[in-house]
């Protein structure tokens, strides 16, 4: 038996080294932009591959899918069921089957879920956080990328959300999820733990211990008043959205007076979403924004009628203009709605980056 595996990242290394154990004799093919199958070709997703055979081996899955805070829902499950994290976060799922069975928290993706057909009952429940606007570069309408999300559901003994957040006691108060835009995904990591047997006590303590993942709403420093927040992970509009949310729920003076208060860095290269849906938020919550990358031009025509932007081209120049600006009680905000692609490796160097020139101002005060 021969298998073909497309790409040979961290995913395809482990179902190689799944399909050898299997008997078959691998081949590998990388480095293009374009692959065309034959409809007489069976294709099926590193997700499906591991999953699979996870399932036979005697694991029990948990499913996270959505447009924003799946990896935090994964991690804080993982951690608190000591589960495994895998899928598009984590591990590779081919990469469990040679440990001992276990509970696995699979994050998954749209891109996943495209050649991806499992069994109903492959996980014992499977959560979407949310559905926003994403990929549309990739999937070409909403409606096909919400449709590919929520065929997750059929492959779950149990569904779950989206969710409002509960209103009495919640067990996430003081944590990383307690504010307007995380609180609903924190509803739903709670029911996948209780899933997996968890009591409240038990839970609780999982938020209270919770550290937050990289470049997800991470406070860099506080210079002179001003806080500067890395939020490269924010590599959609509706992400964007949520950042901004985030930062100023938590400045009071944006509750008692509506004031702009945010200065947003954003732009980079874009995924196909529609700069106007930003208008709402940045109108009622940003003072000034500072653009960089190759959609810099794009988003300013889009947002210039409601809110100050400044074409700055460069992550370096952007921090320079804004820290010049900024005055006691803003907050910087690195939150691009887009991909790194253009300028930087990934969004976690686009983060370091920021980090970096941040810390750099930091040592000059």
């Amino acid at each position: 038996m021969r298998a073909l595996v497309l790409g040979r990242g961290k995913s395809g290394e482990a179902s190689a080294a799944l399909l050898r154990s299997c008997g078959y004799a691998v081949d590998f093919v990388d480095g293009y932009d374009l692959v065309v199958a034959s409809p007489g070709l069976p294709v099926k997703s590193e997700l499906q591959l591991g999953c699979e055979e996870l399932k036979r081996r005697g694991w029990k899955l948990l499913a996270v899918t959505g447009s924003k805070g799946k990896s935090s829902v994964v991690k804080i499950v993982a951690d608190a069921i000591g589960g495994v994290p895998c899928g598009n976060y984590g591990r590779p799922v081919t990469d469990l089957v040679s440990e001992r069975p276990g509970w696995a928290v699979v994050e998954v993706s749209s891109f996943q879920l495209e050649t991806t057909t499992l069994a109903p009952d492959t996980f014992e429940a499977a959560a979407i956080l949310n559905l926003q606007e994403d990929h549309l570069d990739r999937h070409g309408s909403v409606e096909v990328y919400h449709g590919l999300k929520r065929k997750l559901l059929t492959m779950a003994k149990r569904e779950i959300g989206p969710a409002s957040p509960e209103s009495d006691s919640p067990l996430w108060t003081g944590s990383y999820f307690d504010n307007e835009i995380l609180a609903g995904n924190a509803a739903m990591a709670v029911e996948l733990m209780r899933v997996a047997g968890l009591d409240d006590v038990t839970v609780a303590k999982a938020f209270r211990n919770f550290t937050p993942l990289p470049h997800r709403m991470n406070l860099i420093a506080e210079i002179n008043g001003v806080r500067y927040i890395d939020d490269s992970k924010a590599t959609s509009l509706a992400a964007l959205i949520a950042g901004v949310k985030m930062a100023s729920s938590g400045n009071r003076t944006i509750e008692q007076s509506n004031n702009r208060t945010v200065l947003l860095i954003a732009g980079g290269l874009p995924k196909g979403d529609d700069p106007k849906s930003a208008l709402p938020t940045l109108t009622e919550r940003v003072k000034k924004v500072y653009l960089i990358g190759q959609c810099a031009e794009v988003f300013h025509a889009a947002w210039k009628g409601v809110v100050d932007c400044e074409i700055c081209g460069t992550m370096d120049k952007a921090v320079e203009h804004v820290a010049r600006e900024a005055e006691n009680g803003e907050t910087v905000l690195l939150s691009p709605g887009t991909a790194s692609f253009d300028q930087f490796k990934s969004f976690g160097e686009r983060g370091e980056v920021f980090a970096r020139l941040v810390k750099e101002k930091e040592k000059q005060r």
